[in-house]
């Protein structure tokens, strides 16, 4: 094993997706007693370690111990609970309907493991987005090998000495390092890579695995609109939107990345979105302990140039060395502006104007799909239009980001915001291959669609097949 359990030589990391395929064909993580030990001996090992992971989010990211444990930590309890509850009924083959063409035949699915799964996490929520798809892939009866983000190397550190401790390598192996180790895994032989992180890293992940048609789940991220309407509630919307922005200092690839106002409220809106800045983390955020920092100086630098003062309304404040930069939110921006080029994944909250719902909704269609849509409106009809209006990976109405807290909606992007989709039955689903099989009596016998064909027998057939 290399130093800090890095793998950079592509030979290693061929050798490692074969011992684990090997491990997968023997059968031993086919039946649902070992699937179920595996998730409570990792629920148990998250919470033996739970100090030194909480730790871990403050040292990397000054996440505070209610943050941490919210978005991280109890989620992924959550996570492991539900899929306990169901993962029997999710294993049992899936009998469906059979055409009439078949007539003595019964259909049924059966969920397979892919074989050794590769999940590549970020460091915006560097334990959570490892963990809760392991969950998935030991659910669904896989091996793993699991990357955690470099950029966070207290919580990589931490997750290492996790799995190592309670799992064999066979079954599951933490990788840990930077670009040349991702580089090795992506194009080392895996059965499915599951991916969190920017849109531009997803390509090159996406165009490894074409090579070997390996099939990919990409958690991207991208542009994410909020429309406030003019009839928002917009004391309500203001909290939720700033509540949204804000957690784990915007580095969230669901955070509302820009605001989109009737240009009605937009005044009030903006002086109510100071007002809740205020509320939440005080005059002065820097010394607030439930306000992060930028993970790096390289984000941090990268997100000081995306400042135009002159259109800052709050905030603005920066301090490299403590990198810290304050809730921000940048009023009179235009769609050219460079703070609109990119996804923003920081506390600068840009906010555009719009006369009429129809403007808003061709200049967000006009746009790559983004992962999430926030509507804050009191109207049905309102809602309605934007839903069927919109192309988005998944959102709220009336709220931000809770829409991922639920094991009952599938959480992915579309187009250039993601592929695939994942949470609760659908991360089970995400790691399953769904082989149907046709199961034909022995006692029928459908001679007329055998050789030689007469004039009878396609009379036959299209009585049937119409």
């Amino acid at each position: 094993m290399e130093e800090k359990n890095e793998i950079k030589d592509p030979r290693i990391a061929l050798d490692l997706a074969n011992r684990q395929k090997h491990y997968v064909r023997s059968g031993a993580t086919r039946s649902l007693a070992f699937r179920i030990k595996q998730l409570q001996t990792l629920k148990a090992a998250v919470r033996e370690h739970e100090s030194e992971i909480l730790e871990a989010l403050h040292q990397d990211l000054r996440k505070s111990e209610f943050e941490a444990y919210t978005t991280e930590l109890g989620y992924l309890y959550d996570s492991i609970g539900y899929t306990l509850k169901n993962i029997k009924r999710w294993m049992k083959p899936k009998r469906v309907r059979t055409p009439f063409i078949h007539f003595g035949s019964r259909s049924v699915i059966y969920p397979e493991p892919y074989g050794s799964a590769l999940i590549i996490g970020p460091f915006n929520y560097p334990f959570m987005l490892v963990l809760d798809p392991l969950v998935g892939a030991i659910a669904a009866g896989n091996a793993a090998v699991v990357k955690p983000s470099e950029f966070t190397p207290h919580v990589s550190a931490v997750i290492a000495k996790l799995i190592r401790a309670h799992f064999d390598e066979e079954y599951i192996r933490v990788v840990e390092g930077g670009q040349e180790t991702t580089s090795a895994l992506i194009h080392a032989p895996f059965d499915v890579i599951f991916f969190t992180g920017s849109t531009r890293v997803g390509k090159i992940v996406m165009q490894a695995a074409s090579e070997r048609l390996v099939p990919v789940i990409l958690e991207l991220g991208g542009k994410s609109p909020c429309i406030v309407d003019k009839d928002a509630d917009l004391d309500l919307a203001a909290q939720r939107i700033i509540w949204g922005k804000m957690i784990n200092v915007g580095q969230t690839c669901v955070a509302p990345d820009y605001v989109l106002a009737h240009r009605d409220i937009k005044p009030a809106l903006i002086a109510k979105m100071k007002e809740r800045i205020a509320a939440f983390f005080g005059s002065d955020p820097q010394q607030s302990p439930d306000f992060g920092r930028i993970v790096n100086e390289r984000h941090w630098e990268r997100l000081s140039g995306l400042l135009e003062p002159s259109k800052v309304v709050a905030g603005g404040a920066s301090d490299r060395e403590d990198l810290y930069l304050s809730p921000t939110l940048m009023d009179c921006v235009d769609w050219d502006d460079k703070v609109m080029e990119e996804e923003i994944f920081g506390p600068i909250l840009p906010i555009l104007e719009y006369h009429d719902l129809e403007e808003a909704i061709t200049a967000v269609n006009s746009r790559p799909k983004p992962l999430a849509l926030y509507l804050f409106t009191g109207s049905k009809r309102t809602e309605r239009r934007v839903m069927e209006a919109v192309s988005f990976g998944g959102g709220c109405v009336n709220d931000t980001l809770l829409h991922l807290v639920t094991p009952y909606l599938p959480f992915g992007g579309v187009g250039q915001s993601g592929m695939g989709a994942y949470h609760g039955r659908y991360s089970f689903e995400a790691f399953s291959h769904r082989k149907g099989v046709l199961r034909k009596s022995t006692k029928v016998s459908l001679s007329f669609i055998f050789p030689p064909y007469s004039d009878r027998n396609l009379k036959l057939i299209k009585k049937v097949m119409k």
